[in-house]
């Protein structure tokens, strides 16, 4: 098996020749990567460099701890991305359903600027937005989980709202929550012969992803820059178009992934799309607190430094793995 696509071994288990902390650091990595993906990235938060460090210390157990135990319980039981996934669809709903009540709660607001937009597609009849509900359990499937895992990975080869839900919504939630747990488990990485498909550069692969999850946000800009009304990114036209983007995307990945040739630079490729995107959208939040102008664009720009940073890292990682492994070979 190709040493790059091998990646069933826990998290905190040390490989032979490796120190505790070689075997610990990955760990500590995603438990800190994970939050500032999933909550600092985007940008929406407006908070000092210290608020920020203090923030960190809460967001971490919720996010990273969650990334970890899904991590571990996925590729410990020998299953594979799929899993993974689906364990990460369940802690979208369950945080969004059951922890905050974003997916129910109409007054709801991560920024003032969403208190004066008007939600086309909340559904009374089942107290939910099904755009809002898109954004909030996609965004913990790809940036608070799935990401952060792949970037790891990378590096470890082989290896005070009174508002509460109706008891139906929050027992509904539940349900789905356990049904997605019961499904993952159902999934095993098994061997299976490779198709004979044309596999895309990485930089192919993560320039795809970095554009379909972009363009709802390239859409809505461009139409601004215009002088074209955008409102219909918040309507059931901007929710069909995030579903056939992200579907899109998640169809050319497992097509891709069929591959023979597919490696962990793909997976890289995949998950640094996925965290640019996340980190130039930041820069689109206006208006920004003015008290706060300059220190908010620089996080951001600091955010965007380390996430390029950390793929060029993760990248090098990749490549002297192969060289290493070549001359074994």
């Amino acid at each position: 098996m190709d040493y790059s696509t091998s990646q069933t071994v826990g998290l905190s288990r040390p490989q032979k020749g490796l120190d505790f902390w070689n075997s610990i650091a990955p760990v500590l990595g995603l438990f800190f990567l994970a939050p500032l993906t999933a909550e600092y990235l985007i940008g929406y938060l407006s908070m000092t460099f210290a608020e920020m460090h203090m923030g960190l210390l809460l967001l971490a157990p919720t996010y990273g701890g969650a990334a970890i135990i899904i991590r571990e319980s996925a590729r410990r039981t020998g299953r594979g991305w799929p899993t993974i996934i689906l364990l990460s669809l369940a802690f979208g709903i369950f945080m969004a359903g059951l922890i905050d009540h974003s997916l129910f709660d109409p007054s709801y607001q991560i920024t003032e600027l969403w208190h004066d937009m008007p939600n086309p597609t909340y559904i009374p009849a089942l107290g939910i937005s099904y755009l809002d509900a898109l954004y909030f359990v996609l965004g913990h499937v790809i940036w608070s989980i799935s990401a952060p895992i792949a970037i790891i990975e990378t590096f470890v080869p082989r290896s005070d709202d009174q508002f509460f839900p109706s008891a139906l919504q929050m027992a509904g939630t539940a349900i789905v929550v356990m049904a997605l747990i019961a499904l993952a488990f159902s999934v095993r990485l098994e061997e299976r012969p490779f198709a004979a498909i044309r596999l895309p550069k990485p930089w192919v692969v993560g320039t795809a992803a970095f554009m379909l999850l972009s363009l709802p946000n390239i859409i809505e800009t461009a139409c601004e820059m215009l002088g074209i009304p955008s409102m219909f990114m918040i309507d059931w036209p901007g929710f069909i178009i995030n579903i056939l983007t992200v579907g899109l995307l998640a169809a050319l990945t497992w097509r891709w992934s069929q591959s023979r040739d597919w490696s962990a630079s793909h997976t890289l490729s995949l998950a640094g799309g996925a965290l640019l995107t996340r980190a130039w959208i930041a820069f689109l939040l206006v208006p920004f607190d003015e008290a706060m102008f300059y220190d908010e664009l620089v996080q951001r720009t600091v955010f965007l430094l380390g996430v390029v940073m950390l793929l060029l890292l993760a990248a090098w990682k990749i490549r002297a793995e192969k060289k290493r492994y070549e001359a074994w070979v």
